[in-house]
């Protein structure tokens, strides 16, 4: 999920309790209600750590597939996925790897993606843009995409974050490692030239925390052809 720096933190058992103990998306289950027969719609959770919004879905009867970096959070969430679908199904559905290398979907074939805190895992601008445009691939027309990413206007130890001498957008101060961060009018434009348009106005949300604040890019995009 991570750069290099943070890489180890998605891996202990800390993290990985952390991330299971979370509620589901509120954003994300009032979308739900746009869709009246789950089981016809293919979602990707893209970054889906412990398995809170991978669980909700595959219980809901929607066709889940689930993919992150974490061996650790895969297994996580393999084992709250099997409760629910069976092992095999689990294992079938819960895959393990890089978020900008989706070449396990076909062209078109995701009716809804979700990347709630995963585009600022990004290590670099290609990742990123990388990421985003495997996002517009798989997305069939008409397809929704979710975003929540950080933004640079965090303050998570109550200082302004430090950007990395010579790396655009990229960022250091968070525990979890170096982070690709933008505002919201960047992340509207990337989107638009992967063929996403933004479906409600993006938001930045800030929230304090106890040693300082999080902003959060909130977004919601669509496919065009729809």
């Amino acid at each position: 999920m991570a750069g290099p720096e943070g890489t180890g933190f998605w891996e202990t058992a800390e993290a990985v309790e952390r991330f299971a103990a979370r509620d589901p998306d509120v954003r994300l289950m009032g979308l739900l209600n746009r869709y009246p027969v789950p089981g016809d719609v293919r979602v990707l959770d893209l970054g889906c750590a412990a398995g809170r919004n991978t669980a909700v879905l595959a219980g809901r009867g929607f066709d889940v597939f689930a993919v992150d970096g974490s061996e650790a959070m895969v297994a996580r969430t393999r084992e709250r996925v099997g409760e629910l679908l069976g092992p095999e199904e689990a294992e079938r559905r819960v895959l393990h790897g890089a978020m900008d290398d989706l070449e396990r979907f076909e062209d078109g074939s995701v009716a809804l993606v979700v990347a709630l805190g995963i585009l600022h895992q990004a290590g670099s601008g290609r990742e990123w843009k990388r990421t985003i445009e495997e996002i517009g691939r798989v997305l069939e027309p008409g397809g929704l995409l979710l975003v929540a990413a950080w933004s640079p206007r965090s303050r998570p130890d109550g200082r302004p974050l430090v950007e990395v001498a010579g790396e655009d957008h990229l960022y250091e101060g968070f525990h979890s490692g170096l982070h690709y961060l933008v505002d919201r009018g960047l992340l509207d434009r990337a989107m638009a030239s992967a063929g996403l348009r933004v479906v409600e106005p993006t938001e930045e949300v800030e929230v304090e925390t106890e040693t300082g604040s999080r902003v959060t890019v909130n977004g919601l995009y669509q496919k065009s052809g729809s």
